[in-house]
């Protein structure tokens, strides 16, 4: 393994070259590049922004590549296609860096990776400079809407059809997505209380506020992790979890003694969220299909001083006879497109129709064993985090149809309250994830 110190740009091109040759997820290709070449201060957040911000960028880069250049983009060799997003996305996202620095780095780049490119990749950045303004970027005719909504947002057209055909208000939902979401904690209170949380966070330096609607979250200001964020994670202070995801669990409404279910925990931020509300009283018995998963959220219970929680390897789809009405709650947080994520996981822009379609099978067998599982009188929730109807309504109306033991149930707060059961947290309206939450009770017998 070569761990010798390289610099970010040259860090950033062989990711990207990985991230597309080998179909390598770029958050763990980050964070292994990072470790073994021991990225750190500047370096360490040109490397991160660079790549991810070409992964978010591909479609639109592609499409100036297309304008600027004679040759079709497809026809273009994969390194120097990769040069050529990396040097647009510093002209236009990286003010800072001077527009001949960027060029010039770029070409040297080439001249180190794709030498016959070199000329032709410093011909098509000097002709964007040229040619256009980086604060008014040519795309297609509105009138081509999803072409247009793909290009101008950096999205697959399947993607951008979904969110189309369900959303009028779908470009401000795309529009959402091409900024950096803060990041948000969820406070651990059996070690310690919002307002102290907050009060200790203001006097260390950093600049926080209390979520908006949950009552355990808190937003920082700044997007990136602290060292002093780091240890009050590694103290079981706080953990990362996403406001709407926080209001999932809230709206279920764990207490103190119950047994609970998570059928799909990993990485098991909503069995830390129902253990800590039930204040360590009880079994929240944690599933999932990784089992190399679970010793995650064994750790992670551990360092946040919860004893309650019981991990099994467990697939979700195959029903267990074992557990039949044995739970007061049961959790399904299933496996879905992440539609509702687009702003934190740069490859699911461009998720295909066909990986999208078949879903919703999964899901409502998912849905359909976990309502086995819950007593009479308990209840039942489910929740993505994709705004894709056939995945959220259109699983629970044919959950309700076939079945008379469950009946929706009405749950919410000041600003948010469900519709028959539903809730759909958007990231334009409540500046969460994209989030749908429905819940169920059991009708007695």
């Amino acid at each position: 393994m070569d761990t010798r110190k390289i610099d970010a740009r040259t860090a950033a091109y062989q990711s990207l070259i990985a991230c597309e040759r080998d179909k390598k997820y770029s958050n763990l290709e980050i964070d292994a590049v990072i470790r073994r070449h021991r990225l750190e201060g500047a370096e360490k957040g040109l490397y991160t922004t660079l790549t991810y911000g070409v992964i978010e960028m591909r479609i639109t880069l592609d499409y100036l590549i297309s304008r600027l250049s004679s040759k079709p983009v497809e026809q273009i060799d994969p390194e120097a296609r990769t040069l050529l997003r990396m040097g647009l996305y510093q002209l236009i996202r990286l003010t800072r860096i001077p527009e001949r620095a960027a060029v010039s780095e770029t070409v040297n780049l080439a001249k180190k990776f794709a030498p016959r490119a070199a000329s032709f990749i410093n011909a098509v950045l000097r002709s964007f400079l040229r040619q256009m303004d980086r604060d008014n970027l040519p795309h297609p005719d509105k009138n081509d809407r999803i072409r247009y909504l793909s290009v101008r947002y950096s999205v697959g057209e399947d993607a951008a059809a979904i969110l189309d055909a369900a959303y009028p208000d779908a470009e401000e939902i795309l529009a959402a997505f091409s900024h950096q979401p803060p990041v948000t904690l969820r406070v651990n209170t059996l070690k310690i209380s919002r307002e102290e949380l907050l009060a200790r966070l203001t006097a260390d330096g950093i600049a926080a506020e209390a979520c908006r609607y949950s009552p355990f979250g808190v937003k920082l200001e700044n997007a990136t992790i602290s060292s002093e964020i780091s240890e009050l994670i590694s103290a079981g202070f706080v953990y990362i979890q996403d406001e709407a995801s926080q209001l999932a669990v809230r709206f279920a409404a764990p207490e103190p003694g119950m047994t609970v279910i998570d059928t799909c925990a990993c990485p098991g931020g909503k069995s830390f969220s129902a253990a800590i509300l039930m204040e360590n009283r009880g079994i929240v018995k944690s599933f999932d299909l990784h089992k190399n998963k679970l010793s995650l959220i064994q750790k992670g219970a551990e360092k946040m001083g919860i004893s309650i929680i019981e991990t099994a390897e467990k697939n979700g789809s195959v029903p267990d006879e074992t557990l039949t009405e044995s739970a007061d709650l049961v959790l399904c947080d299933v496996p879905c497109s992440g539609l509702g994520v687009i702003a934190k996981k740069p490859e699911i822009r461009y998720k295909s129709a066909s990986e999208i379609l078949r879903l919703p099978e999964i899901q409502y067998a998912i849905l359909k064993n976990a309502a086995d599982y819950v007593k009479p009188g308990g209840a039942l929730c489910y929740s993505t985090c994709t705004l894709n109807p056939a995945e959220n309504e259109a699983v629970v109306r044919r959950f309700l149809a076939g079945t008379d033991a469950f009946a929706p149930e009405e749950f919410g707060m000041d600003g948010i309250t469900s519709d028959g059961g539903m809730l759909t947290l958007m990231p334009h309206i409540h500046n969460t994830d994209g989030f749908f939450i429905a819940k169920f009770r059991k009708i007695k017998k």
